[in-house]
């Protein structure tokens, strides 16, 4: 079996109204401190937003935000002075403010349609730039018109190739370039099983992919699971396959559980191709 190492992203979502774990880390001490148990669990990069993006959110003002994400990325910065960290953050004056505080990765879900100089923001900072693929805005993502595809597979690989063309025009190194397919982001739950199952289209392109399945809806859809903490072996099934495609970087909440997994695949594909 040929595949490569995946990398966990840990996820910590400074808001009160994120669609997984909205509230639970809004006090910057306690997101430290979930960051740092995350990366004692496995995870090898620290993904920190300030602003939901699950379907229907709100807009969060630049302050607001700033005010949320950088007390958690200094914290986090002066505990781990080595760990990556991420930014998920769609506007260009919080992933500036969040790298001046020790981010070097800014994962922009906008796919650098909504602040049209986020790439020279990358290019300026020399961080490495994740282009996620998503129609309209969180909260018009999933309405019926930008659901709509001849073949989302196609056109979503269209839109990342456009995009990272645009970063690499910009001044961001070809090298620090990161696609996502947007796995739960203006897609319906077959468009997110079709991405899925043609992964290695997305992976065509020649930059690593990023994807983030956890607990998303499409799983709580096909196991009939409404509450989204419930949604880890789904998870799991999701991984295991991403893991054995060799995506690069999967993003996730439960990194202990998701840690442990990829351990034992690991151990037994060492195994399998030693025979």
């Amino acid at each position: 079996m040929d595949h490569q190492k995946s990398r966990l992203m840990g996820v910590v979502n400074v808001t009160p109204d994120s669609f997984s774990d909205g509230g639970l880390w809004i006090d910057p001490q306690c997101a430290v401190e979930h960051a740092v148990e995350l990366l004692h669990a496995g995870a090898e990069i620290i993904d920190i937003g300030g602003e939901s993006t699950r379907p229907g959110a709100d807009f969060i003002p630049v302050d607001e935000e700033i005010s949320r994400v950088v007390p958690v990325i200094a914290g986090l910065k002066k505990l781990e002075p080595d760990c990556i960290i991420s930014i998920d953050t769609r506007k260009s004056e919080v992933a500036e403010a969040a790298l001046q505080a020790g981010a070097t990765v800014l994962n922009d879900i906008s796919g650098l349609e909504f602040s049209p100089d986020m790439a020279q923001i990358a290019a300026q900072y020399d961080a490495s730039l994740v282009i996620m693929h998503m129609r309209g805005r969180p909260d018009t993502m999933q309405n019926a018109e930008n659901l709509v595809y001849d073949n989302v597979v196609d056109e979503v690989y269209e839109f990342l190739e456009r995009a990272a063309a645009k970063a690499v025009k910009t001044g961001v190194t070809p090298g620090k370039i990161i696609v996502d397919p947007g796995i739960g982001f203006s897609k319906s739950c077959q468009q997110n099983i079709e991405l899925l199952a043609e992964i290695d289209k997305i992976k065509a392109l020649g930059y690593p992919v990023l994807v983030g399945p956890s607990r998303k809806a499409f799983i709580g859809q096909i196991l009939n699971i409404d509450d989204p903490e419930e949604r880890k072996w789904g998870t799991a099934g999701v991984v295991a396959y991403l893991v054995m495609r060799g995506i690069d970087i999967i993003r996730i909440h439960d990194v202990r559980e998701m840690a442990e997994m990829l351990k034992m695949f690991e151990s037994c594909s060492y195994y399998a191709d030693s025979d």
